[in-house]
Protein backbone atom coordinates (compact mmCIF):
# COMPACT_ATOMS: atom_id res chain seq x y z
CA UNK A 1 0.00 0.00 0.00
CA UNK A 2 3.27 2.33 0.46
CA UNK A 3 3.00 2.54 -3.33
CA UNK A 4 0.08 4.61 -3.53
CA UNK A 5 1.05 7.17 -0.36
CA UNK A 6 4.29 7.42 -2.33
CA UNK A 7 2.09 9.51 -5.20
CA UNK A 8 -1.46 10.50 -3.11
CA UNK A 9 -1.93 12.35 0.18
CA UNK A 10 -4.91 13.99 2.29
CA UNK A 11 -6.41 10.62 2.61
CA UNK A 12 -9.38 10.43 5.25
CA UNK A 13 -8.88 7.01 7.84
CA UNK A 14 -11.51 5.43 6.55
CA UNK A 15 -9.96 5.77 2.98
CA UNK A 16 -6.84 4.62 4.33
CA UNK A 17 -8.19 1.45 5.91
CA UNK A 18 -10.51 0.89 2.70
CA UNK A 19 -7.39 1.07 0.57
CA UNK A 20 -5.45 -1.40 3.11
CA UNK A 21 -7.96 -4.05 3.13
CA UNK A 22 -8.29 -4.49 -0.38
CA UNK A 23 -4.91 -7.03 -0.20
CA UNK A 24 -6.28 -9.35 1.92
CA UNK A 25 -9.71 -9.32 0.09
CA UNK A 26 -8.63 -9.99 -3.10
CA UNK A 27 -5.51 -12.70 -2.01
CA UNK A 28 -8.96 -14.41 -0.59
CA UNK A 29 -11.01 -14.31 -3.49
CA UNK A 30 -8.70 -14.72 -6.09
CA UNK A 31 -7.85 -17.92 -3.89
CA UNK A 32 -11.80 -18.99 -4.79
CA UNK A 33 -12.25 -17.39 -8.12
CA UNK A 34 -9.34 -16.66 -10.18
CA UNK A 35 -9.38 -12.82 -11.54
CA UNK A 36 -5.99 -12.00 -10.66
CA UNK A 37 -2.79 -13.69 -12.30
CA UNK A 38 -1.11 -15.68 -9.92
CA UNK A 39 1.89 -13.82 -10.65
CA UNK A 40 0.54 -10.37 -10.65
CA UNK A 41 -1.48 -10.77 -6.93
CA UNK A 42 1.14 -10.05 -4.94
CA UNK A 43 2.06 -6.76 -7.05
CA UNK A 44 -2.05 -5.84 -6.41
CA UNK A 45 -1.13 -2.08 -5.22
CA UNK A 46 1.39 -1.57 -8.08
CA UNK A 47 -0.14 -3.13 -11.18
CA UNK A 48 -3.95 -2.68 -10.16
CA UNK A 49 -4.92 -0.44 -7.55
CA UNK A 50 -1.81 2.17 -8.40
CA UNK A 51 -2.57 1.79 -12.30
CA UNK A 52 -6.35 2.40 -11.61
CA UNK A 53 -5.41 5.27 -9.42
CA UNK A 54 -3.78 6.89 -12.73
CA UNK A 55 -7.24 8.13 -13.36
CA UNK A 56 -7.17 10.04 -10.81
CA UNK A 57 -3.73 11.91 -11.19
CA UNK A 58 -4.92 13.45 -14.43
CA UNK A 59 -8.73 14.04 -13.99
CA UNK A 60 -10.13 15.07 -10.28
CA UNK A 61 -13.71 14.21 -10.99
CA UNK A 62 -16.36 16.61 -9.36
CA UNK A 63 -18.94 15.59 -6.74
CA UNK A 64 -22.16 14.36 -7.80
CA UNK A 65 -20.37 12.46 -11.16
CA UNK A 66 -21.60 9.39 -12.47
CA UNK A 67 -19.00 7.29 -14.10
CA UNK A 68 -19.49 3.67 -15.74
CA UNK A 69 -16.96 1.12 -15.21
CA UNK A 70 -17.53 -1.15 -18.35
CA UNK A 71 -15.85 -4.81 -17.86
CA UNK A 72 -14.94 -4.13 -14.62
CA UNK A 73 -14.02 -7.56 -13.67
CA UNK A 74 -13.16 -8.01 -9.81
CA UNK A 75 -13.46 -4.04 -9.55
CA UNK A 76 -10.69 -2.24 -11.49
CA UNK A 77 -10.43 0.65 -12.23
CA UNK A 78 -13.64 1.29 -10.27
CA UNK A 79 -13.16 -0.15 -7.09
CA UNK A 80 -10.15 2.16 -6.43
CA UNK A 81 -11.16 5.23 -8.00
CA UNK A 82 -14.51 5.03 -5.90
CA UNK A 83 -12.27 4.57 -2.81
CA UNK A 84 -10.69 7.87 -3.93
CA UNK A 85 -13.75 9.77 -4.89
CA UNK A 86 -16.21 8.88 -2.04
CA UNK A 87 -18.46 11.85 -3.22
CA UNK A 88 -18.66 10.50 -7.42
CA UNK A 89 -21.37 7.82 -8.22
CA UNK A 90 -19.42 4.30 -10.13
CA UNK A 91 -21.54 2.14 -11.91
CA UNK A 92 -19.88 -1.56 -12.32
CA UNK A 93 -20.37 -3.42 -15.10
CA UNK A 94 -19.27 -6.50 -16.54
CA UNK A 95 -21.29 -9.78 -18.80
CA UNK A 96 -19.21 -12.24 -16.34
CA UNK A 97 -21.38 -13.28 -13.00
CA UNK A 98 -18.45 -14.38 -11.22
CA UNK A 99 -16.31 -11.57 -11.77
CA UNK A 100 -18.86 -9.18 -10.59
CA UNK A 101 -19.75 -11.22 -7.66
CA UNK A 102 -15.68 -10.14 -6.56
CA UNK A 103 -16.56 -6.79 -7.00
CA UNK A 104 -19.58 -6.90 -5.15
CA UNK A 105 -17.58 -8.48 -2.33
CA UNK A 106 -14.93 -6.31 -1.75
CA UNK A 107 -16.84 -3.26 -2.07
CA UNK A 108 -19.73 -4.45 0.60
CA UNK A 109 -16.38 -5.72 2.71
CA UNK A 110 -15.10 -2.20 2.98
CA UNK A 111 -18.40 -0.30 2.71
CA UNK A 112 -18.45 1.39 -0.31
CA UNK A 113 -21.53 3.60 -0.34
CA UNK A 114 -21.14 5.09 -4.35
CA UNK A 115 -20.99 1.75 -6.31
CA UNK A 116 -23.97 0.06 -7.94
CA UNK A 117 -23.40 -3.19 -10.09
CA UNK A 118 -24.92 -4.65 -12.93
CA UNK A 119 -24.35 -8.10 -14.71
CA UNK A 120 -25.16 -7.06 -18.16
CA UNK A 121 -23.18 -6.26 -21.26
CA UNK A 122 -22.70 -3.09 -21.96
CA UNK A 123 -24.15 -2.53 -25.64
CA UNK A 124 -27.15 -4.08 -23.58
CA UNK A 125 -27.53 -1.11 -21.29
CA UNK A 126 -30.71 1.18 -22.21
CA UNK A 127 -31.99 4.75 -20.89
CA UNK A 128 -28.60 4.99 -19.05
CA UNK A 129 -26.51 8.11 -19.56
CA UNK A 130 -22.99 8.60 -17.61
CA UNK A 131 -20.57 11.34 -17.75
CA UNK A 132 -17.40 9.65 -18.08
CA UNK A 133 -16.67 5.96 -19.18
CA UNK A 134 -13.90 4.21 -17.91
CA UNK A 135 -12.28 1.21 -18.64
CA UNK A 136 -9.09 -1.05 -18.31
CA UNK A 137 -7.81 -3.27 -21.26
CA UNK A 138 -11.35 -4.72 -21.76
CA UNK A 139 -11.71 -4.34 -25.40
CA UNK A 140 -9.92 -2.76 -29.00
CA UNK A 141 -10.60 1.46 -29.07
CA UNK A 142 -13.11 1.33 -31.82
CA UNK A 143 -15.28 -1.84 -30.11
CA UNK A 144 -15.20 0.28 -27.05
CA UNK A 145 -15.96 3.57 -28.23
CA UNK A 146 -18.97 1.75 -29.87
CA UNK A 147 -20.17 0.68 -26.57
CA UNK A 148 -19.49 3.92 -24.64
CA UNK A 149 -20.67 6.46 -27.35
CA UNK A 150 -24.59 5.73 -26.72
CA UNK A 151 -24.09 5.89 -22.63
CA UNK A 152 -22.37 9.37 -22.56
CA UNK A 153 -24.38 12.43 -21.88
CA UNK A 154 -23.18 15.09 -24.80
CA UNK A 155 -24.20 18.18 -22.36
CA UNK A 156 -21.31 20.08 -21.93
CA UNK A 157 -21.47 19.86 -17.99
CA UNK A 158 -18.45 21.00 -16.16
CA UNK A 159 -17.33 17.69 -14.11
CA UNK A 160 -13.95 17.79 -13.57
CA UNK A 161 -11.19 20.42 -12.60
CA UNK A 162 -8.83 19.15 -15.38
CA UNK A 163 -9.24 20.09 -18.97
CA UNK A 164 -10.88 16.43 -19.96
CA UNK A 165 -14.30 16.56 -21.13
CA UNK A 166 -17.07 13.99 -20.57
CA UNK A 167 -15.89 11.21 -23.16
CA UNK A 168 -14.22 7.66 -22.82
CA UNK A 169 -11.15 6.89 -20.31
CA UNK A 170 -9.52 3.82 -20.76
CA UNK A 171 -6.27 2.36 -19.90
CA UNK A 172 -4.15 0.49 -22.27
CA UNK A 173 -0.82 -0.70 -22.75
CA UNK A 174 1.29 -1.46 -25.91
CA UNK A 175 2.17 -0.30 -29.02
CA UNK A 176 -1.42 1.16 -30.21
CA UNK A 177 -0.70 2.89 -33.46
CA UNK A 178 -2.40 0.13 -35.63
CA UNK A 179 -5.67 0.17 -32.88
CA UNK A 180 -6.09 4.04 -32.65
CA UNK A 181 -6.13 3.94 -36.81
CA UNK A 182 -8.43 1.55 -36.91
CA UNK A 183 -10.72 3.39 -34.88
CA UNK A 184 -10.72 6.58 -36.90
CA UNK A 185 -10.37 8.15 -33.56
CA UNK A 186 -8.21 10.95 -32.43
CA UNK A 187 -7.87 10.16 -28.62
CA UNK A 188 -5.75 12.47 -26.41
CA UNK A 189 -3.12 10.04 -25.16
CA UNK A 190 -1.14 10.08 -22.00
CA UNK A 191 1.92 8.38 -20.90
CA UNK A 192 1.59 6.94 -17.27
CA UNK A 193 5.43 6.52 -16.79
CA UNK A 194 5.67 10.56 -16.38
CA UNK A 195 2.90 9.74 -13.85
CA UNK A 196 4.35 6.92 -11.71
CA UNK A 197 8.16 6.04 -12.14
CA UNK A 198 7.79 2.87 -11.63
CA UNK A 199 9.38 0.16 -14.59
CA UNK A 200 5.71 -1.05 -14.52
CA UNK A 201 4.27 1.93 -16.42
CA UNK A 202 6.73 1.48 -19.49
CA UNK A 203 4.17 1.51 -22.68
CA UNK A 204 1.13 2.25 -20.78
CA UNK A 205 -1.16 4.71 -21.10
CA UNK A 206 -4.23 6.63 -20.57
CA UNK A 207 -6.47 7.21 -23.67
CA UNK A 208 -9.57 9.92 -23.63
CA UNK A 209 -12.27 10.61 -25.95
CA UNK A 210 -14.56 13.05 -26.10
CA UNK A 211 -17.93 12.56 -25.87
Amino acid sequence: MEIILKYFSGFTDTQLKQFAALDHLYKEWNSRINIISRKDINSLYEKHVLHSLSIAAVIDFARGTEIIDIGTGGGFPGIPLAIFFPEVHFHLVDSIAKKLKVAEAVSNAIGLKNITLQNIRAEAIQNRKFDFVVSRAVAPLKELWKWSKPLLKTSNVKRQTSNLSNGLICLKGGDLAQEISESGLRPRMIEIDKIFKEEYFKEKYLLHVGA
